[in-house]
């Protein structure tokens, strides 16, 4: 049973972010800052065991161990594993590539457009890697902001061209950054909270930004003007519309967004109404993202579900006033759902969760086809490479990984990943993102980053410090 909003999960010493407080809710939080690392596993036997995890149509067996899976059911590296479900047929293969150590929580990984390069966001830094080699290629810095407290980077997205990258951080400021010349290009300022969500139009024309203070805004990156897009229908007593998630869809006629008060909704970016109100998860959505064919939207909630919506009508609908539907409900994590993502060509939807585990599920079908776990912490963001074939996780455990996915019977084939074609992109030697940055030490300590806060009545400000790892 999923712990509610105002629920105390009992599992371990990590409570819920949301409590119940009278007629209003109140952000719980754990703060995001230690004297202490925690020390990544060093053998597959010190990860997390997977309990009871259900698949669509069963389960796999109880206290399931790596070590009593069948081979052909398995792989396992010096400090992850994979299960594969036994209830339907393996067709992926999944190994690690890098890992990225960081100094403080990885809290968001996004790749360019092109699949070279993972952008990191972590406290006061953006990091961003050379996915083939897993060199740092560049550090990005802004060291006019105030020095006082923390400063976690919340989201990071490549602008289409590859040379920006807009940084979402708690100082209610976005900033975009020249790539090349590591330099700030423009900072956008409206939201009166902190900012928790990007998103870069598919033309590189417009940013989509989403705030714990309810709000969605659209920015032009031409001029810098904004277009608030307001939750006008949140509830007025408990006021929990804070903006946890936003996308754009790839025709670029629709945003969404995923809220503290349990809807997806959608607007229409043309004129800012808002246009469909998704109702179906029993907690907090706190990730949502578009099918690459803009038909299907995912949205990732602490009920610990993904929901796939059909919004094929809504889409084709001149009007915009279809109905959009819940078709597939993933069942398999056993705590909260944090972030979801999906290949560009449809076929997988990835999910990451404070279970510390990352999912593979079939689109098509529902079904689970993976576990992969080999972070010691929660896994907050996952996102898939455009060129195919590479995942990029982030985890409390103050690690970033890169992995790559490869369906088994094309895995020989001319133009896969394990042919290291890279989808056909050439790297070049002469990339302007040639600073590589000092390697960073492994975590010296075992213990659990985090101590436990609860934030004042008011404070949405702290919506996204939900990362109780």
């Amino acid at each position: 049973m999923s712990p509610g909003p105002g629920s105390h999960d009992k599992r371990d010493r990590q409570s819920p972010p949301v409590e119940s407080s009278g007629a209003r809710k109140r952000i719980r939080t754990e703060r995001m800052k230690s004297d202490t690392r925690p020390e990544p596993p060093s053998s597959s036997s010190a990860l997390m065991p997977i309990n009871n995890t259900q698949i669509s149509g069963g389960q796999f067996p109880d206290d399931l161990d790596p070590h009593n899976v069948p081979p052909e059911l398995k792989k396992e590296g010096s400090d992850w594993f994979a299960v594969f479900s036994p209830k339907v047929k393996r067709v992926l293969d999944v190994s690690l590539m890098h890992t990225l150590m960081h100094e403080s929580v990885v809290c968001c990984v996004r790749f360019s457009a092109d699949g070279k390069y993972l952008a990191t966001g972590c406290n006061r830094t953006t990091q961003i890697y050379d996915v083939k080699t897993g060199v740092k290629t560049c550090v990005l810095v802004d060291e006019s902001a105030s020095r006082a407290g923390d400063l976690y980077i919340r989201s990071v997205c490549f602008s289409p061209d590859g040379n920006f990258l807009a940084t979402a951080a708690e100082d209610k400021q976005i900033r975009i950054w020249d790539i090349a010349k590591k330099r700030i290009r423009n900072a956008f300022d409206g939201h009166r909270q902190e900012i928790y969500s990007l998103d870069f139009s598919s033309d590189g024309r417009l940013i989509v930004s989403g705030s714990g203070d309810a709000t969605v805004r659209i920015w032009d990156m031409v001029d810098g003007s904004s277009k608030v897009l307001t939750n006008n229908d949140v509830d007025p007593v408990n006021n929990d519309g804070g903006i946890t998630s936003v996308a754009i869809s790839p025709n670029r006629r629709l945003v969404a967004a995923g809220s503290l008060d349990t809807f997806v909704r959608i607007w229409d970016v043309a004129t800012g109404m808002l246009i469909e109100r998704l109702r179906g998860h029993r907690d907090s959505v706190y990730s949502v993202a578009f099918m690459p064919d803009g038909k299907g939207l995912i949205s990732g909630s602490l009920d610990k579900t993904l929901k796939y919506w059909d919004i094929s009508s809504l889409v084709a609908s001149k009007n915009l006033a279809a109905n959009s539907q819940c078709t597939m409900n993933f069942q398999g994590h056993t705590d909260y759902v944090l972030s979801v993502t999906a290949s560009h060509d449809g076929q997988w939807i990835v999910s990451g969760s404070k279970d510390r585990s990352v999912q593979f599920w079939d689109s098509r079908t529902g079904t689970m086809q993976c576990v992969l776990q080999g972070h010691k912490n929660s896994v907050i963001a996952v996102d898939l490479s455009p060129a195919g074939g590479i995942l990029a996780t982030g985890s409390g455990d103050w690690q970033a990984r890169i992995w790559s996915y490869t369906n088994m019977q094309d895995a020989h084939r001319p133009g896969s990943y394990t042919n290291l074609t890279y989808g056909g992109i050439n790297h070049s030697s002469t990339d302007p993102l040639s600073d590589v940055g000092r390697p960073l030490s492994r975590p010296d300590d075992s213990q659990e980053p985090f101590a436990q806060s609860v934030a004042p009545e008011a404070a949405l400000q702290d919506l996204m410090k939900y990362l109780r790892f």
